[in-house]
């Protein structure tokens, strides 16, 4: 299986034969097999030219770029070589018909409360008394059904994570004093950890919608807009609870991350390189983590569940199977 690269040196990245080779600020070289790579991760300073872009887009590889404070700021894709005009069309036609573009918005809005929900269940299992924001949850949950607007839907949405971000406080073990999201800029901590994993979330779903025939800038849920993946955005709401927040979690909980991996007199809007690379090796550990799929009855990782949702997809727009969206069943 093909794994993504992270760079966090400054350096430059060029050709070498077929592979690629880094070069760092102290001249050490590492040369890494480009039959390897399926995306690569820029963080920092770092230098390409138009030839290293070339090879990469002939070999389907995207890079991703993280600017000084580790923010996302754009991603290099490839010309698309996998297309049908057919999907293309269907995805148009579900966008345009408010009833399908709106049947298609619920059922990832109540995969990702269900998701949520999942997460608040597994810490209430372990001691962390979570028992009021599950059951004022599960009641926003039930009132996704009767919602009649993409702006009510993403209000109700809204909601849900209000009350899920209040709990975080029990779920984490540190001193956090979570009050609420905030996301331009980041104000804390854990702020600035759901913004970095959220967006690594981002860009794995932009990866594998990639590997489909799928459109990544027509949705559902989120409105598609200008230099903007935003059916990214929307399955990226399934996984954020399984990839992300778990991840986040663990982190705090075993302590892998703490207040001194931020710099404190920016308000820990900048993330430490040494904090940033924790983070980065264990989010691709999740990547690569498997579980036995109930209906396939075999291992498949986290990372190909994402692909699963893009098929699962494709084959309710062409009216092949009903989508029925990824819900945790552990």
């Amino acid at each position: 299986m093909k794994k993504s690269l992270y760079i966090y040196q400054n350096g430059e990245l060029k050709r070498k034969d077929s592979t690629l080779r880094f070069i760092n600020e102290e001249g050490d070289k590492r040369d890494i097999p480009v039959n390897s790579i399926s995306e690569i991760y820029f963080f920092g300073e770092n230098s390409i030219n138009t030839k290293l872009i070339t090879f990469l887009s002939q070999h389907n590889i995207i890079i991703h770029f993280f600017n000084y404070y580790d923010f996302y700021t754009a991603s290099l894709i490839p010309k698309r070589t996998k297309i049908s005009g057919k999907l293309t069309v269907k995805q148009c036609e579900y966008y345009i018909d408010s009833i399908k573009r709106l049947e298609l918005a619920k059922k990832f809005v109540l995969a990702a409360g269900n998701n949520i929900y999942r997460n608040l269940r597994y810490y209430n299992g372990r001691g962390k008394d979570l028992s009021k924001p599950m059951s004022e949850i599960s009641r926003l949950i039930k009132k996704v059904e009767n919602v009649e607007k993409i702006s009510e839907l993403m209000g109700l949405e809204g909601n849900i994570h209000k009350i899920y971000y209040e709990s975080w406080n029990i779920i984490i073990d540190q001193e956090i004093n979570f009050e609420k999201r905030i996301k331009r800029p980041p104000d804390n901590m854990i702020n600035t950890l759901i913004s970095y994993l959220n967006s690594l979330v981002y860009t794995t779903v932009l990866g594998e919608i990639y590997k489909t025939q799928l459109d990544s800038t027509i949705s559902y849920l989120h409105e598609p807009g200008t230099s903007r993946h935003s059916l990214s955005l929307d399955i990226a709401e399934i996984f954020k609870p399984l990839i992300a927040d778990r991840l986040i979690f663990s982190l705090l909980n075993k302590n892998q991350i703490q207040e001194k991996h931020f710099t404190k007199n920016l308000n820990y809007l900048h993330m430490e390189e040494m904090g940033s690379k924790i983070i980065l090796s264990e989010y691709d550990k999740s990547l690569k983590r498997t579980i036995n799929h109930k209906d396939l009855n075999k291992s498949v990782s986290y990372r190909y569940l994402i692909r699963l949702e893009c098929y699962k997809l494709i084959k309710h727009l062409l009216g092949e199977k009903e989508y029925e969206p990824f819900i945790m069943w552990w």
